[in-house]
C-alpha cells in the first residue's frame, strides 16, 4: 500500500508528496503536528495538515525571511522572531557574530520539541547563549515591548487558526511601537497565485503600509508552498530594501548559502505585473 501526504491548494487544486513513513504525530494545545519521511523531500513537517517545510528546500524561505533584513540593517544587535519553532531561522540568524540577543516567541512549544527530535538539519541552535525562547502568544508578548529590537522577524502559520493574530492592524502597530526608529520588520506574505492566498496577501499587505512608512514585498520561489510562488513583506521605519542593501559589507561576512545573495536581492523585489496590481488595489 502507498502512502501519501495531499495538502489542498485550492478547492480544485491537491499537492501531493509520496511517504516512505510517518515519523510523529502528536496534538498540542494549539494544534496537529506531523512529522513524515519521503524520497523526494526528505523529512517535512505538516501543521493542521499544511506543509511548513520540508528539508529539501526549506532553505529557500529561512534564508529569505531571514538575510534580506540582515543585510540591509547596518548595525542589527537585538533580534525578535515570532514564531519559528521549527528553529530554521534561528539557525540562519546564529551565523551573524554581531547578534547579541535573539528573543524567539513560539506559541507551541511542541513543535519545537518535535523539530529538535525529527529536524536536526533546522532545529540545530536553539542552545546558541544568545538565544531566549518565549512560549507564549506573539501578539501578546510584543504589546509590552517598546523601543526595543532592531529586526522582527514574523514567521507565522496562514492567516487562520494559531498565526490569525499575526496578521492583524493591531499586530503591525505593535511591531512597529516595538522597534527601534531604524527598525525593520519582515513577514511571510503569503502567495499571490490563487485567489484566495491572494485576498489573504492583499489583506495582510493593505495593514502594514497603514503602519509603516516604508513597505516593500519580494519574492521566492518555494516548490511544496502553494503555487511555488511566494512572497514576504518587508517594512521599516527608515531604510529602503535595495538603496540601502550594503552589497560589499554582507558578502565580506562570508556566510555560505544555497539560495540567497545581493544580487537575487535586489531582483526579489522587481515583481511580476499581476503582482503589483494586486498590491497597488490595496496600497
Amino acid at each position: 500500500m502507498e502512502l501519501w501526504f495531499t495538502e489542498k491548494h485550492t478547492p480544485n487544486v491537491d499537492f501531493s508528496i509520496k511517504v516512505d513513513r510517518q515519523l510523529y504525530s502528536g496534538k498540542s494545545e494549539f494544534q496537529r503536528i506531523d512529522i513524515f519521511d519521503s524520497k523526494e523531500f526528505g523529512r517535512f513537517l505538516t501543521l493542521d495538515g499544511y506543509m511548513m517545510l520540508t528539508e529539501k528546500d526549506e532553505f529557500i524561505y529561512h534564508e529569505m525571511i531571514t538575510h534580506v533584513p540582515m543585510a540591509v540593517h547596518p548595525n542589527p544587535e537585538n533580534i525578535l522572531v515570532i514564531g519559528a519553532g521549527d528553529g530554521g531561522v534561528v539557525r540562519e540568524l546564529t551565523r551573524y557574530s554581531t547578534v547579541k540577543n535573539i528573543d524567539i516567541v513560539e506559541i507551541d512549544e511542541l513543535v519545537v520539541q518535535v523539530s529538535k527530535k525529527y529536524l536536526p538539519t533546522t532545529a540545530c541552535r536553539f542552545d546558541d547563549e544568545r538565544v531566549n525562547i518565549f512560549y507564549e502568544d506573539g501578539v501578546k508578548f510584543i504589546r509590552r515591548c517598546e523601543d526595543k529590537y532592531d529586526v522582527i522577524i514574523v514567521d507565522s502559520t496562514d492567516p487562520f487558526g494559531v498565526g490569525e493574530g499575526l496578521f492583524t492592524k493591531e499586530f503591525y502597530g505593535s511591531c512597529f511601537k516595538a522597534l527601534h526608529d531604524d527598525g525593520i520588520m519582515v513577514n511571510q506574505h503569503e502567495s499571490p497565485f490563487y485567489d484566495e492566498d491572494a485576498v489573504a496577501m492583499q489583506r495582510s499587505h493593505k495593514r502594514i503600509v497603514g503602519s509603516f512608512p516604508i513597505s516593500r514585498v519580494y519574492q521566492a520561489h518555494i516548490p511544496t508552498y502553494p503555487s511555488g510562488h511566494w512572497l514576504f513583506g518587508f517594512a521599516s521605519k527608515k531604510y529602503h530594501p535595495v538603496r540601502d542593501l550594503n552589497s560589499a559589507k554582507w558578502n565580506l561576512l562570508g556566510l555560505k548559502t544555497k539560495y540567497y545573495n545581493t544580487k537575487l536581492h535586489a531582483g526579489a523585489f522587481a515583481l511580476p505585473n499581476y503582482v503589483e496590481e494586486l498590491l497597488r488595489d490595496v496600497e
